[in-house]
């Protein structure tokens, strides 16, 4: 992916897993979102696609720690290779415009002239949504589209209290404030505190929206009125 294309048409998404993979494949979400991909591209836009591991990850994860004594390194392996699953059915779904190959190092990217770029994960040690930083820093991409199941970050998590307040922009201190310290295997959090420390540094924009409706995707690509959360 050449490094001087224009900043503002090269997108990063972080896609959650658990929209790719909530319980069985959700195809339904996977033409919606295919449809939305290549309409943009045709449009000028080039996108960096990396993946989670959805319920697929969790499964296994879960199977390793009833049977065994899995250390977080372990679980995190597990992790890697549920996602990079998920990565190559993407890849595949765009395969009109996508490189050939699932590119797992950010270094690798570079160079690459087709208009989406899938990606899997470079190491243990944090989600997918760390890879979506360094894949950005590697491209100059100065925004992130989180897409994961909810339609803003919180205060407090919504499904423990009724109370919580939908945030719709943040600075990336308070946002780290809500967060925790550590990344741990299987976690669930708007975007990995791992991820949101680098992407402080790089002063990089994260949006946090809803993909299941993917609607609101297409709105964001096309500078248009939005649902979601602005980490800046």
């Amino acid at each position: 992916m050449n490094k001087k294309r224009e900043i503002t048409k090269t997108i990063v998404i972080s896609l959650g897993g658990s929209l790719v993979v909530p319980d069985e494949i959700d195809v339904k979400f996977l033409l919606a979102f295919k449809k939305i991909i290549e309409q943009s591209v045709k449009k000028g836009f080039h996108f960096v696609i990396t993946l989670g591991g959805g319920k697929v990850c969790r499964r296994y994860q879960e199977a390793a720690r009833l049977v065994a004594r899995p250390k977080p390194f372990d679980l995190d392996w597990i992790g890697i290779a549920s996602l990079r699953l998920n990565a190559e059915l993407m890849r595949v779904i765009l395969r009109n415009f996508s490189h050939s190959k699932v590119i797992n190092n950010p270094k690798d990217i570079l160079g690459i002239k087709e208009k989406v770029v899938v990606c899997g994960a470079f190491g243990p040690g944090h989600s997918s949504d760390f890879d979506a930083v360094l894949f950005a820093e590697k491209v100059g991409a100065g925004t992130i589209i989180n897409l994961s199941n909810i339609d803003y970050v919180y205060d407090k998590d919504p499904r423990k209290y009724k109370n919580a307040k939908p945030i719709k922009q943040i600075s990336w201190i308070d946002f780290r404030k809500i967060l925790p310290k550590k990344w741990n295997p299987g976690s669930n959090t708007p975007f990995d505190p791992v991820a949101s420390v680098k992407a402080q540094k790089l002063g990089l924009k994260v949006v946090v929206m809803n993909g299941k409706k993917i609607k609101n995707l297409q709105n964001f690509i096309l500078s248009r009125s939005f649902r979601g959360t602005v980490i800046s």
